[in-house]
């Protein structure tokens, strides 16, 4: 939503995940002059598994599409540049994969499977959706140039 006002910079980062990406954010969003909103992924004691994991579990996040990590910089756009950047790659995990590792996704399962299914497929259409959306968007072209009738 932030993204739709067009001037305020927004990154999406999980450090487990990625570091690299997590520092470009910071220094990106400290040097842009407006409002910015860094997002974190933050898994907590009550997802229920081992935190000392908790990188390995924030990496499965992005790499299921849950959690895709980007930088939307909108001083890129005045240099003609397309100011959303995708620094995850496509989902390549399932999303039940990663939300099985969670109680409170397991939990579902082990009270009701048939309808803990439905709600992963439609978890994961919604995660494809979306990351074809900032697909097409990253992806669309942002130059400067006035086109001459």
């Amino acid at each position: 939503m932030a993204m739709s006002y067009g001037y305020i910079y927004v990154a999406q980062i999980a450090i487990g995940s990625n570091d690299n990406q997590t520092l470009k954010a910071f220094l990106e969003a400290e040097a842009y002059d407006g409002p910015s909103l860094i997002l974190a992924y933050s898994p907590c004691i009550a997802h229920g598994f081992d935190m000392a994991l908790q990188h390995k579990h924030q990496d499965m996040a992005v790499k299921s599409g849950l959690w895709p990590l980007y930088r939307f910089n909108p001083a890129r756009a005045l240099e003609g540049k397309n100011p959303l950047q995708l620094d995850s790659k496509a989902p390549s995990v399932p999303f039940k994969d990663f939300a099985y590792d969670e109680v409170r996704f397991n939990t579902l399962w082990r009270s009701d499977e048939k309808r803990a299914e439905f709600l992963m497929k439609s978890a994961q259409k919604s995660i494809n959706e979306r990351w074809n959306l900032y697909k097409h968007m990253a992806a669309m072209d942002y130059s400067l140039e006035e086109e001459t009738a």
